[in-house]
């Protein structure tokens, strides 16, 4: 479907039937990492508007329980090619959506050994599979880390790239490797640049370990009072210290995804994704009390490495090409979020 026609049917509420008029999507979809966080809700919204999916992940990172049904599940590693091919061969798939990638910035500055080892060398093999196998689509879980610190804010797509940490890098060169790809062999890609993705949806949630995002480890520290909230650094040049950042709900982030996935056919796309509201640590946490309806205590600690002062996206592109729009409020996310880690104190079963 054709990016202004999406936009024209795009509805207010999140209709999945709404965005796809007439029969329901028939084609298969590959999802890397589709046991984390962010792949898991891709996948069940990718069921829900038709599509078969096969998800693959080799669990370090995601969880079995996460995969829905009837997404099939292939344990295994990006970097396997004998894997991919035999997987890319024996169905005829229309994209792949590439979400399985190391995210922590600070352990990135510690071991970027393993950063470029994953989110690089297990990205060319991912891409030689795609292409071998004649897999037209790609779309790439990227990240706002690319721009560093922003020389205005909020941040649009054509601003210039200049990673500050390990991570940020290897996100860019794999954003540098799909532009080769595509000229050398024809591939349609789609970089889409997250800030910061929260929330839950459907029963499905963040639980990394260790916890490193903001908002769940709010949430994590009032279940678990052990875990005493700390708030790294509160020196920035900021309006009360703290670093600012965009947030976005993953239901958000991930529809975003499907209509760019719809929209990619004669160029390639790059879009940022982002509420273009910017909030400090201290806003969040202040959500955070709201939402749970008391006070939470925490500590000052140190800066992390690689962090920079405040990262806000222009989301201005592809509201304007796509016609999307984020729904969901930061008051939103906190609670969808901390209902989940309610129902999930200790995160996922396995």
């Amino acid at each position: 479907m054709p990016a202004e026609k999406i936009a024209e049917v795009l509805p207010e509420s999140r209709d999945m039937t709404a965005v796809y008029p007439g029969e329901r999507e028939t084609g298969r979809v590959l999802v890397t990492g589709g046991a984390g966080y962010i792949g898991s809700v891709m996948t069940k919204l990718l069921l829900d508007a038709g599509y078969e999916v096969t998800v693959i992940d080799n669990l370090v990172n995601g969880h079995r329980s996460a995969v829905v049904p009837p997404a099939k599940l292939v344990l295994g590693d990006i970097g396997d090619e004998h894997l991919l091919d035999d997987i890319l061969s024996k169905e005829r798939f229309e994209c792949v959506l590439h979400f399985a990638g190391l995210i922590v910035v600070p352990e990135s500055v510690t071991r970027p050994d393993i950063y470029f080892e994953n989110n690089v060398a297990r990205g060319v093999k991912l891409l030689n599979a795609v292409c071998r196998n004649r897999v037209p689509k790609f779309v790439f879980s990227s990240t706002a880390a690319v721009y560093g610190t922003p020389r205005k804010v909020p941040i649009t797509e054509e601003d210039p790239l200049f990673p500050e940490s390990p991570y940020g890098d290897t996100k860019r060169l794999f954003e540098e490797l799909l532009k080769a790809y595509s000229r050398a062999f024809g591939l349609r890609y789609c970089i889409l640049r997250y800030f910061n993705v929260a929330g839950a949806y459907a029963g499905l949630g963040e639980d990394h370990c260790p916890e490193t995002h903001l908002i769940p480890g709010i949430l994590r520290s009032v279940l678990h009072q052990e875990e005493k909230f700390q708030i790294y650094g509160d020196d920035y040049p900021t309006k009360d210290g703290t670093c600012v950042r965009d947030y976005i709900h993953v239901y958000d982030l991930c529809f975003a995804h499907l209509l760019a996935m719809r929209a990619l056919n004669n160029e390639n796309l790059i879009y940022n994704l982002g509420s273009e509201t910017g909030y400090t640590v201290k806003e969040v946490f202040a959500t955070a009390e709201k939402v749970v309806g008391e006070k939470i205590p925490f500590e000052i600690a140190r800066r992390r490495p690689g962090d920079v002062p405040v990262l806000i996206a222009s989301s201005e592109k592809i509201k304007r090409e796509l016609g999307w729009r984020p729904q969901k409020s930061l008051e939103d996310m906190v609670r969808d979020a901390w209902e989940w880690h309610q129902t999930h104190p200790h995160g996922y079963p396995d």
